[in-house]
């Protein structure tokens, strides 16, 4: 019998967003690929060091203890799609095994972009350092984030419970409100929201991935939940169309910040997200202070 990853949340992740390869890293840009990995494969019994998705993908995962490993039952899937050569992923699979990540399936390019890989995955989410691969994955229709790898890592406070933080425009949504406040103002925005308050956005680039969310919280496990929040700068009256697009979507959310421009990074910070994604790298400066955080390089911010 063949094997598949349909009907399952895959995760595509790189090397240095699921660990902390920053010093490895150093290396390379000092000098070239082989230091890079005659460094790894001396360290190859050393685990890494938990990166800023590790949270994520550590509780991601969790949602499949119980279940046989044997049968493609389990929900969710997590691969490794990494720049690095395949002598450094076999330090990226053992410290995986260290920590008690069930990662199988992995692909290692050596420099190459490896985003062309999404696609036979069916990848639900593909997080990576590298800016460029996140664009092309984005173009392909994959949702994508830049991961800041010196963001901070995420709160233990919550072991049971994944938290995701999205903001709207760009993200769940589309650019299309950002571009009338982009060229005509704040208050034409507001004025623009209101008239189509009872039509929903059209779709950004993260809604698939918000429906995949749901869809595994739906199946559930009595061990895992997820927690979802919208951080947005919108504000009232803007805030409703934001609302009744979710409700048309037939999507819950289950907190939603309306913050009117203010700073979102202490918000979230008390939010304590295991990822926050934003199209706007100032927002994203600002959350990185506090939790782990990653750029989406979509919309007409990042044009």
């Amino acid at each position: 019998m063949s094997v598949s990853l349909d009907g399952k949340l895959v995760v595509a992740i790189s090397s240095r967003a699921l660990f902390d390869f920053e010093e490895e890293n150093e290396v390379f840009e000092q000098s070239d690929d082989r230091a890079y990995m005659a460094l790894q494969l001396q360290r190859l019994d050393q685990p890494a060091k938990p990166g800023v998705a590790f949270s994520l993908v550590q509780k991601l995962l969790a949602f499949n203890q119980g279940s046989d490993t044997t049968k493609p039952s389990q929900p969710v899937e997590v691969v490794i799609l990494s720049r690095n050569d395949p002598v450094s992923g076999m330090r990226v699979f053992r410290s995986a095994q260290h920590y008690g990540l069930a990662i199988e399936r992995g692909s290692f390019t050596r420099g190459q972009t490896p985003w062309r890989y999404l696609r036979p995955l069916h990848a639900n989410l593909f997080l990576s350092t590298h800016l460029s691969d996140v664009r092309a994955a984005l173009d392909a229709g994959v949702p994508a984030a830049q991961v800041y790898p010196r963001s901070a890592h995420a709160s233990e406070a919550h072991p049971f419970e994944v938290r995701i933080a999205f903001d709207g425009d760009a993200v769940l949504f589309s650019d299309e409100a950002e571009r009338v406040y982009q060229t005509q103002g704040l208050s034409a925005f507001q004025q623009h929201e209101t008239d189509k308050a009872a039509l929903p956005l059209p779709d950004g680039p993260f809604k698939p991935l918000l429906f995949a969310l749901q869809r595994l919280q739906n199946a559930g496990t009595p061990a895992m939940r997820i927690r979802t929040a919208l951080v947005t700068a919108r504000s009232a009256p803007a805030h409703e169309r934001a609302i009744r697009t979710l409700m048309n979507w037939n999507i819950e959310v289950d907190e939603a910040m309306f913050l009117g421009g203010l700073p979102k990074g202490e918000f979230l910070r008390e939010f304590e997200p295991d990822f926050f994604f934003d199209d706007q790298t100032g927002h994203i400066e600002s959350a990185a202070q506090h939790v782990p955080s990653g750029h989406v390089a979509s919309g007409v911010r990042n044009g």
